[in-house]
């Protein structure tokens, strides 16, 4: 049992799963006082003494079911579906039981023992032929998904399934020849063929789950990029939850970023000359480093966010993003806007995160969500009520498709916010191709950013976000 809880630990560990030495004494301990036979008592103890964020709950539960439930269900199954591939009427105790008589008068000591455990239709002796076949074939190693087919055939080479397949079509010739009549040797051989053909999937079964246990993290990885790289406009609910989680982890992991590129800002630039002057006394000597001292300010940050359903999932997620790093910037300001426009800033101090982004995307009681998009008024409004909010140190994020429904632009108005702004950056979801065709005014708009990018998934988000705050 140490040995598996060292290998479990490791299995964590390779997952991103931090298990201290430590910890892994504690899980030691737990287990010497606990009954092994209450497998949620004793998952329960590992995880408690193992796991110490909740993020990586999801993880140490999927591996504990890889690594502590075995196989030997997931090979029960497919011989029970094998049994239920055969026809109608077929007697499978009557054929074992004639095939057990004819084999008490039969040497049978030659065959091997995978074709005994195929005879026998035994799951106990094929899972301990299976688990030595991947061992002898260092499944272990498998590192992508390309490799199961790979490795599947070295499992079934290193077992000799084509060796015993020969031996059982060898053992079917002698029963004809004991006297085994032709419909009993027929449904002997399909049921034989079903068996070979389950313990086949069996191995390729095996062979993906070492994969997920062995790579856990890059299986993450790989289906974490694939959600990143999903566009907003083919989210399902369940992607929406998921992806939460993950802007979380990027908003975490920018943040960070961050704040240790702007510690290194403000200790300033290695100053050669000043060092070298302050160190002749200690004839060149270099003891005292200095540096060129400079004073970066954090931005300011005005958001400007279309709550219309086309643009809803980029606006949710950005908004996730800036809330999470509202530490980087002095002051945050959001506005949101379909024709009427209105500031919901006050939102993201009364509530959680979560709950102020779904009340601002539902208009936060201070506009009509349910109209149709103008957004040369809702630029107006800004431009004659918050224009004096804007300064020098403002960056001002407009997010919108910029379809305006044939109504009047506007674009003065943000000519005149370009004018005061540090900058202004606009996130379209659009393609470039379609801007300025049809209602689209965003070709009015451009010449008075300084940043328009299409934005249809979270990957090209985090990005923007990137620049944004840097």
């Amino acid at each position: 049992m140490q040995k598996k809880l060292v290998e479990f630990t490791n299995l964590l560990r390779k997952a991103g799963v931090r298990v201290s030495v430590a910890e892994s004494l504690d899980a030691f301990g737990a287990i010497d006082e606990l009954p092994l036979e209450d497998r949620e008592l004793f998952k329960d103890a590992l995880r408690s003494t193992m796991v110490k964020r909740s993020d990586e709950i999801d993880t140490y539960d999927r591996l504990f079911d890889l690594f502590w439930s075995g196989f030997h269900d997931q090979l029960r199954q497919e011989l029970q579906g094998a049994l239920g591939g055969m026809p109608e009427g077929f007697d499978l105790e009557q054929l074992l039981e004639q095939l057990r008589r004819m084999l008490e008068n039969m040497d049978v000591g030659d065959m091997s023992e995978l074709a005994k455990a195929l005879l026998g239709m035994d799951p106990n002796a094929l899972e301990k032929l299976i688990q030595q076949a991947g061992d002898e074939a260092e499944v272990q190693n498998i590192r992508n998904m390309l490799q199961i087919g790979f490795f599947s055939r070295r499992m079934m080479e290193q077992m000799d399934m084509e060796g015993a397949a020969g031996e059982l079509r060898s053992l079917m010739e002698r029963l004809r020849e004991a006297g085994m009549d032709d419909d009993r040797l027929r449904e002997l051989g399909e049921l034989l063929k079903a068996v070979q053909e389950a313990v086949r999937r069996a191995v390729r079964q095996y062979t993906e789950r070492e994969l997920d246990k062995q790579n856990h993290d890059y299986i993450e990885r790989f289906r974490r990029e694939s959600l990143l790289e999903k566009s907003f406009y083919n989210l399902t609910e369940e992607d929406l939850r998921k992806l939460r989680e993950v802007v979380q982890r990027l908003a975490q992991k920018l943040k960070s970023v961050i704040t240790m590129r702007r510690k290194r800002e403000r200790r300033g630039k290695f100053d050669l000359k000043t060092t070298m002057r302050r160190n002749m006394e200690h004839g060149g000597v270099p003891f005292e480093l200095v540096f060129k001292q400079r004073k970066k300010e954090k931005p300011k940050l005005v958001v400007l966010c279309d709550i219309s359903s086309s643009v809803a999932n980029v606006s949710r997620f950005f908004l996730q993003f800036i809330f999470s790093l509202q530490d980087c910037f002095t002051k945050v300001r959001s506005f949101v806007f379909v024709a009427e426009l209105g500031e919901v800033s006050q939102l993201f101090r009364d509530h959680e995160i979560f709950d102020a982004i779904d009340l601002a995307l539902d208009g936060g009681d201070v506009i009509n969500p349910y109209t149709r998009s103008n957004f040369g008024m809702a630029f107006h409004t800004f431009w004659r009520d918050y224009l004096s909010a804007i300064d020098s140190r403002t960056t001002v994020v407009v997010i919108g498709d910029a379809r305006n429904n044939y109504n009047d632009p506007r674009a003065w108005c943000m000519r005149d916010i370009h004018s005061k702004a540090k900058n202004v950056i606009w996130i379209n979801p659009e393609s470039p191709g379609a801007w300025g065709f049809g209602d689209s005014v965003m070709d009015k708009y451009l010449p008075y950013t300084d940043i328009a990018e299409e934005c249809r998934n979270l990957k090209q988000l985090s990005r923007l976000v990137d620049r944004l705050v840097l």
